[in-house]
């Protein structure tokens, strides 16, 4: 039997909220509805896709089994908190929130809840990172003991003045808005180990300048008044079994752009490379003579985003929360976030909390 379509209602109309719209067509869903405090947002979603729209919450929980979150990150507390008192299930686009107090009671919220809260880290949701932590499980790499996870861009500063560059809604610069994938996808490999130790210096190099190149800026620009957030991140974070993560994270440098993750195992190693949507394998052996060998895995193109609202669609009609991408992993990313800034702040490694 085909299952009944979930209900679902997405608050923050922007550029995502129509990408999954869109994904939403291809699965069991309806698209009851969406909220924007924008009018100008509102009306072209409804133009769209034929749905109601408001400026409150309120009647969107009233005809909707789950809520898509994809405001600005400030705002990601409270509508959350109140579709999950409504008894809503929730998806959070990345990060959980603006800051690790929002996140905790993002996350207070959750436990007291009927419903569940899930958080859109879709890099998880890759076929190369499938494969990959099902070796690690299945004892082919040993241990993995570092992690170097580089989310680079060369030049893709948001346009200044947009919420991305605004600390105070934000909550951060390149870090918060890219880094929070690396920390997250490292973090899972690593199966969330404890952490204990950060080091980092974060960097605005580019967005501060009067006149630059900004090949790949979007959005308007309001100049260097606009943007006091980072464009620029580097961090060392080591865990509690001396495991240890190297970060690299920009909106732009001058060097060529990476979103290469490299997973170095006691027995075995691998390259995922996000863009290409690859990875290579790197291992020894002594068969006939000794030797190293580079095997390529070939998998399906990766969706990840459809999925991600895939998992989410089918745990809501199970009445099962998540076991990955779940509110606690999500607080533990932010936790990490947090200490990469109170680290640069102070110019010395820091605990994290």
């Amino acid at each position: 039997m085909t299952p009944e379509p979930v209900s679902v209602g997405i608050v923050g109309l922007g550029g995502i909220a129509a990408h999954h719209a869109e994904i939403l067509t291809d699965h069991d869903a309806d698209l009851v509805g969406g909220v924007d405090i924008d009018e100008t947002a509102r009306r072209e979603f409804t133009a769209e896709w034929a749905v109601p729209t408001h400026e409150r919450l309120e009647p969107l929980l009233d005809a909707a089994e789950a809520i898509f979150v994809t405001t600005p990150n400030k705002y990601h507390e409270e509508y959350a908190t109140a579709a999950l008192a409504a008894g809503c299930d929730v998806l959070i686009e990345k990060p959980l929130a603006h800051t690790l107090d929002s996140a905790k009671r993002i996350a207070a919220a959750a436990a007291d809840a009927e419903g569940f809260c899930m958080v859109g880290f879709n890099n998880r949701f890759a076929a190369p990172i499938d494969v990959l932590t099902s070796y690690r499980a299945a004892g082919r790499f040993g241990e993995i003991t570092h992690v170097e996870a580089n989310y680079v861009r060369r030049r893709g500063i948001p346009g200044r003045g947009s919420w991305f560059t605004s600390k105070a809604v934000a909550g951060g610069g390149a870090m918060i808005d890219l880094g929070v994938h690396a920390i997250d996808l490292a973090l899972s490999v690593l199966d969330f180990p404890e952490i204990t130790e950060v080091s980092a210096t974060t960097r605005a190099e580019f967005g501060t300048r009067e006149e630059y190149t900004y090949l790949h800026m979007w959005g308007d620009d309001e100049g260097p008044d606009a943007f006091d957030v980072e464009d620029a991140a580097s961090a060392f974070i080591r865990t509690a079994d001396d495991r240890t993560i190297s970060l690299e994270v920009a909106w732009a440098t001058n060097r060529p752009r990476t979103d290469e993750f490299v997973f170095r195992g006691t027995d075995a190693g691998a390259i995922y490379d996000r863009k290409a949507d690859s990875l290579t394998l790197y291992e020894a052996d002594t068969a006939g003579q000794e030797h190293l060998t580079e095997t390529t895995v070939e998998t399906r193109d990766s969706n990840t985003h459809a999925a991600e609202v895939g998992s989410f669609l089918q745990h809501v009609r199970q009445g099962k929360a998540p076991t990955t991408n779940t509110v606690e992993q999500g607080v533990a990313v932010q936790r990490v976030i947090d200490a990469i800034y109170r680290s640069a702040d102070a110019g010395h490694a820091v605990g994290v909390e």
